[in-house]
């Protein structure tokens, strides 16, 4: 199954948690504070990050979390946007790599719930 992921940046991460988790009426699945906040729903994986090298608002990065995929990947669009594919697990991965306190563990049984 294909999840489409949308990253995105900001300056006000708590804002951003209490809006966004309004507009998707489900809480982060992680959240960091000061840092980052992830959704995941059936469709969308979405994440926010406090990103000093990109404007508040914009774009970070697109692509697809793909539970059939086997290594991360990651190319440039014709209009140079960065697309990402990658499974649950290298998301994972990745967060733990950024933010080790994190411990950021998946839990399948809510994975095959959402």
């Amino acid at each position: 199954m294909k999840k489409l992921h949308l990253a995105l940046s900001t300056d006000k991460i708590a804002a951003t948690v209490a809006d966004y988790t309004a507009r998707l009426g489900t809480a982060p699945y992680l959240f960091i504070p000061g840092e980052y906040a992830l959704w995941r729903t059936s469709s969308l994986n979405l994440s926010v990050r406090q990103d000093f090298t990109c404007p508040p608002g914009s774009l970070r990065h697109l692509g697809w979390e793909d539970s059939t995929a086997t290594e991360f990947t990651q190319e440039v669009d014709v209009n140079s946007i960065i697309w990402e594919g990658f499974n649950a697990q290298h998301q994972a991965d990745e967060i733990n790599k950024i933010w080790p306190a994190a411990d950021y563990k998946l839990n399948h049984k809510t994975e095959e719930k959402r």
